[in-house]
Formats: C-alpha cells, sequence, structure tokens
C-alpha cells in the first residue's frame, strides 16, 4: 500500500513532519465527507459551500478561482447545491446584469450536532496548548494554509495550460 507522497516519489514514512501532515490531511478531507454526507454532498461541495457561508455571496468565477476549479466543474457543483436546497442563484446587487451564488438553506440538526462536538473536542485540544504554543501553532497554520491555497492555484493554471494544448513544464506538448 502505497500514500499520497509515493505517487509523487517519496513515501513520507521517513519525515514524520510530512507523516503528521499526511494524517491530519486525511482526517480532515474524511471528516468533511462524512460531513457533506449528511448533507447529501460530497466533500467537496460541503466545502464549497462552506467558503460561500463564510465569504458570503460571489460569482461563479470567484468561485471557481477560490477553489481551483474549472468554470464548467463550478456549474455543476451550484446545480447540485442549488437542487438540493444548499444554495440559490441570485442577481448581484452591484450590478444586476450579473448572478451571484449565496448559500441558503438551514442546517440541518445532524449537522449542527457534528459541527458542535468538533467545536467542543477542539476546545478541549487548545486548552492544552499555552498561549505562546498557539501562536507557534497559528502560524503554522496560516503559512500551511497559504501554501495549500498557492498549490491549488499553480495546479489550476497547469489544467488550464494542458487543456490549452500548451506544453507542460516537462517541455512535452499536452496536445
Amino acid at each position: 500500500m502505497t500514500t499520497d507522497g509515493a505517487a509523487a516519489g517519496t513515501s513520507g514514512h521517513d519525515d514524520p513532519a510530512a507523516r503528521m501532515g499526511t494524517e491530519l490531511s486525511d482526517a480532515v478531507v474524511l471528516f468533511h465527507d462524512a460531513l457533506g454526507s449528511l448533507m447529501g454532498l460530497s466533500a467537496p461541495d460541503h466545502k464549497a459551500l462552506g467558503i460561500l457561508r463564510r465569504e458570503g455571496p460571489m460569482s461563479a468565477s470567484a468561485l471557481a478561482r477560490r477553489t481551483g476549479l474549472t468554470a464548467g466543474a463550478v456549474t455543476g457543483l451550484v446545480d447540485r447545491l442549488e437542487r438540493g436546497g444548499h444554495a440559490r442563484r441570485e442577481r448581484d446587487p452591484d450590478d444586476r446584469r450579473r448572478l451571484v451564488i449565496a448559500a441558503g438553506g438551514p442546517v440541518s440538526p445532524g449537522l449542527a450536532a457534528a459541527v458542535g462536538g468538533l467545536t467542543r473536542g477542539m476546545a478541549e485540544v487548545t486548552a492544552q496548548f499555552t498561549p505562546a504554543e498557539l501562536a507557534v501553532v497559528a502560524r503554522w497554520v496560516e503559512l500551511t494554509t497559504a501554501t495549500l491555497r498557492e498549490q491549488v492555484d499553480e495546479i489550476a493554471r497547469l489544467r488550464a495550460s494542458e487543456a490549452a494544448g500548451s506544453p507542460s513544464p516537462d517541455g512535452s506538448s499536452t496536445g
């Protein structure tokens, strides 16, 4: 059995930090898959809905940039969210010619209970650290989040380049 790192040529078994990061990533993705399943959504659809809930209404192109998805994938995602009553297309209040995607619909009791359980559990975890330790953890999370977002953007650029038939970074043609 291989890890995600094995696909890139490294197993990660010899690097405790890489293993810790991989295990955290796995746990987060699986948690959001479980939350999404409570709503009849996939993990990516649930995460996109979370972005809309936190950041407010945005255009489909802004949601595509924020998630790293293609325009076509965002159209399908919004269709699924809309069918499930989780989001709606609305006129942009600043430009009535444009549409924005807004989160909508009530949060189910099961979802609220699951998120409440995580909130309580994370409060217990946080209570075990000093303010100075939490500051280091917060810095790590901020830097890691920024790095992951940069990588999502880079992958989106690579995907767009490949779709356009441009040479890939190794110089081979993709089209």
